[in-house]
Order: C-alpha cells, then structure tokens, then sequence
C-alpha cells in the first residue's frame, strides 16, 4: 500500500509508522500515568563504532529533518490503529493533534562522530519526542553506515572519481537514501535517477553488456552507441576480447573517445594494458573507468593503476561489512514533573548487561593539538570549559518544532571532506584500528 492509497499526498507521505509499537503503547501508559507531559531530554550516540572503523560520518541529518516535519497521524492511520487495537481512543485523540513542537540539537550532516559522541539531541515532552525514535534511528543508523564505507572509499580513491551504482543491489528506497549518503561521503556521482530527481546528485550512465550482446558485433554495438551519445561516450570493453574492443572502440569514437569501462578481469593487469593500448592509438585523453564488485581495499590495491573512476555498487549499499552505525536513542534528562519550569534530572541505564548510559544534557567539542590536529572528542554535562567554547559541534536543527538548519547536500559533502582533513593521518589507513580520537566525558 502505498502513500496514495492512504489518503495521502503522494510527494509528502507521513511518517508516522515509520515506528515500532511499543512507542505508542509506551505513549499510552505515559498518558495515563500523567507523565507523558515531562520535559525530557534523548540523545542519539552509539557505544563504539564497527570493528576496526576510525571514525564514524553523520549523514541523513536532512533526511531525520523531513521525517520529523511529517510525522503526523491523518484519519487512514489512526483508522489503522484504532482497527488493530494498538491504542486507546484517548491516545488516538492526542496522536490527531501531533506535531513535534520541541528542539532537536546534533552534529551538522558530514561530520565525524566516536563512541559517545551525541550526534543528535531531541528535546520536548516525554510524549512528543519518544514518537521519534524509531524514525531517527532508522534513517541516521543507514545514512551514517553507509557515508563511512563511502568516506573510506574515497580516501582509498586519492581523489579519483567515484560513481555509486549500487541500485540493483539493495530496496529501491533505501538505493536513493544510500545515494545520497555516498555524496556525503565523498562520492562524485550516481547511476540512481530517482537520488538525482530527489536530491540533485549528479547522474551518469551508459550501457550494460546486454547493448553489446542485442547487436550483431561489437562494432555495430559501439557504433550505435557513439551515434546516440556522442564521441564522448564511456564505451564498455570487457564483453568479449578487451584489446580488440579497445581497438575498435578508437577506430569508431577517434581520440575524443571519453572513456572505456573495465567490468572483469585483473582490473589491475587489464588496466595497464588498456591505458597503453589507448595511448598507443592516439586516444591518450580516453579515461579508464572500472567496476566489478569494489570495496575500498580493492580501490587502495588499484591506486598504482592507471584508473580515472571507480564504480561501486554491492559493498557501499552494504556499508561494507558494516550496515548499520548501532546508534541508540536514550533519555539523558527529564523533569520531576509537567510543570514547565521543572528542572531536568539526569537519568541512565546503570545494568551490569554493557549497555550502559551516561545520564545528563551534553555538549561536546573537539579539541585540536598545537598543529590544529583533532586530538580528542570531549563531551561534558557541565559548563564548557573556556578553551572549547568555540569549537563545540552541536547546531541547533529544529527550535520550537520548526526547522532551522537545512542546508544544500553538496555543504555537507564539504564539510566531511574538509572534517576528514582535520584528522590525524592514521584516520584514513585501512588497516584495522582504534577510533582515531578517545572520547573525554568531564
């Protein structure tokens, strides 16, 4: 069922079950209870981060920032819910009314994060804000996972093209919302039209082995190719015998031919051969663009072959090896009572299971060494100390149930990039690690 067959409109679907049950039914209870009315503090953060990972990307900031603004109950879901049994009548009453009218706080979209750090701050009554939840776990435990494996891919690229095409790989929704995190990451491009409509990534795009295949010889398929699309064209090499493809493709496009794909092979072997090949035949300026399941040791190993572009699919939409950041949404703080001028207590987790939490509304800041080198994620419930003042990271998103903070995808693309930068060498190596900055709680 989709949004026009709830009653929905078509390009703003609400994303109110976009949640688990136990949300509703812990709404309910509240409610009765009296306290649904309690100021209260949540904050998203994760314990440690994938095995071996440096650090980790914030990314789906903007995504949470749309959930949020349509959350909201219309008559075909509280209908649902009033069917199933889910909630009470007065619960459906309030849910009717919905709208998040609190204040959420987090890192800005392409930032790093470390175990501890609060990468997101939700804030408003105990009820308004514990809808959220799942919605915000959703989206920022995909987004991140998969702008780190990208992030990590394009410091493997040194600066080489990336295209994500991982599409076919993955549901079609969560295909556009890993697009978009690749771009966060460091991606350069998409063969998703749906991630280039929706957000404006760029696209890119030519031909599978089965336009070769359809023709009746290479030649034919490349000519066909060229016609449509131009010298400029990337012509796919790797259906049959590379060197004669790499042939014919000059002798059709000329030197202006825009690049050759490799899909096969010892891309590190044929790459060279190819790059040879081309520059023997005059077409010294044809890039050399390779796929063929990538991941960023792969994309590290070909950093001595003539590559201009790598495209990647499975490994990125996966996260690579990693597809979710394990971020969690916990109350830190809530009044006694639901007296608005009530003073928030912090609370926390104190099991002896491991999950533990740390109780109180936080700040945090990242302090440089003497070479403005990142040296630390400091993170405090008190006053900031005088030498952070300046550098704390948290930015205001959402004030009073309004958003405030949206901002173009390529700034965030940006600032990951210049973010990275800031970090000390060992960030980027692949090689299995700790995070590259402790976490200081004061």
């Amino acid at each position: 069922m989709d949004a026009a067959d709830l009653g929905l409109p078509v390009d703003v679907p609400s994303t109110a079950l976009f949640t688990d049950q136990y949300e509703l039914t812990m709404l309910q209870a509240a409610l009765r209870a009296g306290t649904a009315g309690r100021r209260s503090v949540f904050e998203v953060f994760t314990r440690r981060l994938p095995e071996g990972r440096r650090y980790g990307v914030v990314a789906g900031t903007g995504r949470v920032l749309d959930a949020v603004e349509n959350f909201r109950f219309d008559p075909a879901l509280l209908g649902f819910l009033r069917e199933r049994g889910i909630v009470d009548e007065a619960t459906l009453r309030w849910l009717a009314g919905y709208r998040f009218r609190g204040d959420v706080w987090g890192y800005p979209e392409g930032e790093v994060y470390f175990p501890g750090s609060p990468v997101m701050r939700v804030e408003g009554t105990f009820a308004e804000c514990v809808l959220l939840e799942t919605v915000v776990l959703s989206v920022l435990n995909h987004d991140s996972a998969i702008a780190a494996a990208a992030s990590r891919m394009s410091a493997a690229a040194g600066g080489r093209g990336l295209i994500e095409m991982g599409a076919r790989r993955t549901h079609e929704l969560a295909a556009v919302a890993a697009a978009r995190a690749a771009y966060v990451g460091g991606f350069d491009s998409t063969s998703d039209l749906a991630a280039g409509f929706r957000y404006g990534i760029p696209t890119v795009g030519t031909s599978a082995h089965a336009f070769t295949l359809l023709h009746d010889t290479e030649r034919g398929a490349f000519r066909a190719q060229v016609d449509s699309l131009g010298r400029g064209t990337t012509l796919l090499v790797d259906t049959y015998d590379v060197a004669e493809a790499v042939r014919t493709a000059v002798d059709i496009a000329g030197p202006e031919l825009g690049a050759v794909r490799i899909d096969s092979g010892d891309l590190l072997l044929v790459a060279h051969r190819v790059r040879r090949q081309l520059d023997e035949l005059g077409a010294v300026n044809t890039r050399i663009v390779v796929t063929s399941d990538l991941d960023e040791y792969a994309i590290a190993s070909l950093a001595a072959a003539p590559v201009d572009a790598y495209g990647v699919g499975t490994q990125l939409v996966t996260g690579s090896g990693h597809p979710t950041c394990s971020m969690v949404y916990k109350l830190v703080a809530r009044a006694r009572s639901t007296d608005p001028g009530a003073p928030l207590e912090p609370v926390a987790k104190r099991s002896r299971g491991g999950k533990t939490s740390v109780g109180g509304r936080k700040w945090a800041a990242r302090r440089p060494d003497e070479q403005g080198v990142a040296e630390a994620e400091v993170v405090g419930t008190g006053a900031v100390p005088d030498g952070l003042a300046d550098r704390q990271l948290l930015v205001q998103l959402v004030k009073g149930g309004e958003v405030v903070a949206r901002e173009p995808l390529d700034s965030a693309r940006e600032r990951h990039l210049a973010v990275r930068g800031g970090l000390p060498l060992s960030a980027t190596q692949l090689s299995r690690g700790e995070p590259v900055l402790p976490t200081e709680y004061l």
